[in-house]
């Protein structure tokens, strides 16, 4: 079995085109690849697991000298490929959850409280989707910690905040980094530095309450014209559809499995990723019907119980939030519609909207929503003017205009 890092290089990119991956992705393992021969060259050229952790903990760039969260990710997932070729004699391109590309921090005191953290989150009940994204702030921020030369948790200070969150905008617009620090904040609650939760409130990260535009009628039937016609793939039509119609969260349509549909009655039951509520929907004829298109015609053959898989092999269950994203955006494409910014908030905001105008209850909008507080729907009597303007009082008599 092969020991050097160019030969195991060859048998990776291997079976990568055997697996059908896409030419840009194979170049960037490539890329990887170089970049661990050459680090490589002070053993000779031959990879071990313990070279492997060095480079994966390589999460400085060189030109910018900040962490960069793409290097992070793109030597971890090589480090993972090469060590399961190391460990068994075969290159496994199996993909964990989502997460799963994170880079655990490697001092033993990090390690432990990331460890920590994750039992807490565990022991607190949240749902999946939730543990995850909180898990991975706080390993973020080890890592960060790490890549500055720290590596104990008593030398962290408040300046170590606002440079971790200057880092983030490498990948987070402002306007969406209060998210990051939401899920950020609980994990600096659970270790109890006050001084570190001080120096996160004086960086001033406030939610921005964007007004969502509504989609135009016109769109929507372009849209829905696109998918039961044979302008889009069977399954990004389905994801598109069950968005538009139901509203779900990206991570419920990522989670849903086969058997949450009832083919005879037309409904879909779930137990919802962000809230662990249970929730039962009806599917209009339309959704079912490309959905059994699907499943039945254009669905690689596999055991995970996932209804949406990738149409690319690894044929395995969609990654995360950026994946439904990227459907929707071609499905539009695919429309015509290509002057509108769509992903699955959008079109929860669209059928909200459309209950709402319909004259059904906001506690029945926010059921078929999932909201775990009848309260989150408030935001959506913003998008109905004509509700709002008729609920405006007239002006008494003789008052000045």
């Amino acid at each position: 079995m092969e020991t050097m890092v160019d030969d195991i290089g060859v048998v990776v990119v291997e079976v990568l085109r055997a697996a059908r991956y896409k030419e840009s992705t194979i170049g960037n393992y490539q890329k990887s690849i170089r970049w661990l021969a050459v680090l490589a060259q002070k053993d000779d050229g031959r990879y071990t697991p313990a070279l492997g952790a060095e480079f994966a903990s390589m999460t400085t760039s060189p030109r910018t000298g900040r962490f960069s969260g793409q290097r992070r990710f793109d030597y971890g997932r090589l480090v993972s490929v090469f060590d399961s070729y190391v460990a068994t004699g075969l290159v496994s391109l199996v993909k964990g959850t989502r997460g799963a590309g994170i880079v655990v921090p490697h001092c033993a005191a990090f390690v432990a409280l990331a460890d920590a953290w994750s039992d807490e989150v565990e022991r607190r009940g949240l749902a999946i989707s939730t543990r995850s994204a909180y898990g991975r702030a706080a390993r973020e921020y080890l890592l960060f910690l790490e890549a500055s030369g720290i590596t104990s948790w008593e030398e962290a200070d408040g300046t170590t905040i606002f440079g971790y969150l200057d880092s983030l905008l490498e990948r987070w617009a402002p306007s969406a980094l209060w998210s990051a620090v939401t899920n950020f904040r609980p994990f600096l609650a659970f270790t109890r530095r006050q001084d570190l939760l001080d120096a996160l409130t004086m960086a001033r990260i406030r939610r921005w309450h964007q007004l969502i535009p509504e989609l135009a009628e016109r769109d929507e039937l372009l849209v829905v014209r696109a998918c039961t016609g044979r302008d889009v793939p069977a399954r990004d039509a389905a994801i598109t559809l069950l968005a538009l119609v139901t509203g779900l969260r990206a991570c419920d349509l990522i989670a849903l499995r086969l058997k949450d549909i009832d083919w005879r009655g037309s409904t879909l039951g779930i137990v919802q990723q962000k809230t662990g509520n249970p929730l039962t929907l009806p599917l209009p004829a339309v959704v079912l019907g490309k959905l059994a298109e699907y499943v039945l015609g254009d669905r690689p053959h596999s055991d995970i119980p996932n209804v949406f898989l990738r149409s690319l092999a690894p044929h395995l269950a969609l990654a995360d939030h950026a994946s439904i994203y990227a459907i929707t955006r071609r499905t539009f494409r695919a429309a015509g519609v290509t002057q509108t910014k769509v992903g699955t908030r959008k079109l929860r905001h669209h059928a909200a909207t459309k209950l709402l105008r319909a004259g059904t209850p906001l506690p029945t909008i926010s059921a078929i929503l999932g909201h775990s507080s009848p309260d989150s729907t408030n935001v959506y009597l913003g998008e109905d003017t004509e509700q709002m303007r008729a609920c405006v009082l007239p002006l008494p008599a003789g008052t000045a205009r």
